[in-house]
């Protein structure tokens, strides 16, 4: 059997990794959307590394949107087999592609009523794809084998990394070869985090595909993560009166920092100030991530025996209606407006931020990873100012950063993940920047780890 690098080869979005067997049976890992600037990466989205009508089955690790965001492509463009997932990652994906598609067709008719001279410019996919790619999902539980094809089994095991997120364990033993054990991490989540239950290390395998995004780091451990949350919002909105602007994913990230605040403001620790979760996105994940508690770890099943709803107190205002969000730009009270998207690069979030930079009185959260191109990526290497809207705008806002939100491990957690995996042949990292990649290999190696590739795009490895 063959793998071939489809997508997240070293680079940090875009997974997608195929499989062939020898018998000619086609599995696609994840089919993500590449989210970014880089000008090397325009054609990406729109062009594939295979036929889509070639392929038999799609696996995905989770429902983030660089993981499943072409799925819709991959189906428009003639993709026809089953899309196999968890029962959570297939709830999440159907809003989240939906949300996708809206967002790519607003894009192209604002775009096109802007140019009107210039070519059209059409969406990947629209509604309708979304659609039909949901109609080929089959949801599937933890730590139960499921058969792929004659000679090929799946388990999914909990990673921890989002609501539904799961390893990869593929067993192959076709007739006359060898058993083949090839494992895809997903993204890996991290121990000890709320709402989620730790991630599980997977069975042993002969090959992994691992991934590596904070392989060059060990996260700051925070002494104590609700005091330091707490005192950055005590900074912002009592002693600065200001507005304090927190991007974050939609899934995921908003769902455990509003958990936080529902912890404060039980404790009657959280200062009286209005809250907003500016994302229609967030809002109805929240509603997904209340209806699969068999996902929650065991502190958030106690805690709901107090508080019923952990993602919802007086304070907190959920917004759906653009108007009203627009408002939350000319408001003066000290606020907390959580929004999306987390690297700033799209959504409501980047009208917030074009909108409240240049007050100093303001303040910045961040929470999450930001690719390097993105308005956030470029917050986090420096910038004193940003284009946006066609504008330059000064930051004068202060950023703070709190790594420990992090949902991907770093890169001690990486290897208590692995470390166990004794047969191994080869371990392929992905879904990282190339720099980062090359020291965790190296940190790999002197923990005692060898064979150990970074592969390019479109890079192909016999596995036997």
């Amino acid at each position: 059997m063959k793998v071939k690098f489809c997508g997240a080869a070293r680079q940090v979005t875009g997974s997608s990794h195929l499989v062939t067997l020898d018998n000619g049976y086609k599995i696609l890992l994840d089919c993500g959307l590449y989210q970014g600037n880089d000008k090397d990466m325009d054609d990406f989205n729109s062009e594939w590394a295979f036929n889509p009508k070639d392929i038999d089955c799609l696996i995905l690790s989770h429902a983030h949107i660089d993981h499943t965001g072409r799925a819709p492509k991959l189906v428009k463009d003639g993709f026809q087999g089953e899309i196999l997932c968890t029962h959570a990652t297939r709830s999440l994906c159907s809003i989240m592609l939906l949300d996708s598609a809206k967002i790519q067709e607003r894009d192209a008719e604002y775009y096109n009523k802007k140019n009107p001279k210039k070519k059209k410019r059409k969406p990947l996919y629209d509604t309708n794809d979304v659609r039909r790619t949901l109609a080929l999902m089959t949801g599937l539980s933890y730590e139960r084998a499921h058969r792929v094809c004659d000679g090929a089994k799946l388990l999914f095991r909990d990673a921890g990394h989002l609501l539904g997120s799961a390893s990869v364990t593929l067993v192959v033993d076709e007739p006359d070869k060898p058993t083949v054990r090839l494992g895809f991490t997903g993204d890996i989540g991290r121990p000890f985090r709320p709402i989620l239950r730790d991630p599980r290390t997977m069975p042993e395998v002969d090959y992994l595909i691992c991934e590596s995004t904070y392989g060059n780091r060990d996260h700051k451990a925070a002494p104590d993560e609700l005091e330091e949350f707490l005192g950055v919002i005590q900074e912002v909105c009592v002693e600065n009166r200001g507005k304090l602007l927190i991007p974050a994913f939609s899934v995921g990230r908003t769902q455990e920092i509003v958990y936080m605040l529902d912890r404060l403001e039980n404790a009657e620790r959280l200062p009286k100030l209005p809250i907003y979760i500016d994302s229609p996105l967030a809002i109805n994940a929240t509603l997904v991530y209340g209806s699969h508690p068999e996902c929650f770890d065991k502190d958030i099943h106690e805690y709901m025996l107090i508080d019923d709803n952990p993602f919802g107190f007086s304070e907190l205002k959920y917004i759906r209606d653009r108007g009203l969000s627009k408002r939350l730009n000319d408001t003066k009270e000290p606020c907390i407006v959580i929004s999306a998207s987390g690297m700033m690069n799209a959504g409501r979030i980047k009208h917030h931020l074009f909108n409240s930079m240049e007050n100093p009185n303001n303040g910045l959260l961040m929470v999450g990873y930001c690719a390097p191109y993105t308005p956030g990526g470029k917050i986090r290497k420096g910038a004193k100012e940003l284009y946006l809207f066609g504008q330059k705008r000064k930051l004068n806002m202060k950023v703070h950063e709190m790594y420990s939100f992090s949902a991907h491990a770093d890169r001690s957690e990486m290897y208590d993940f692995v470390k166990h995996q004794k047969s191994l042949k080869k371990l392929f990292l992905v879904h990282g920047e190339y720099d980062t990649q090359k020291k965790f290999k190296k940190y790999l190696e002197e923990k005692g780890i060898k064979g150990i590739e970074i592969p390019d795009l479109k890079d192909e490895f016999e596995l036997t």
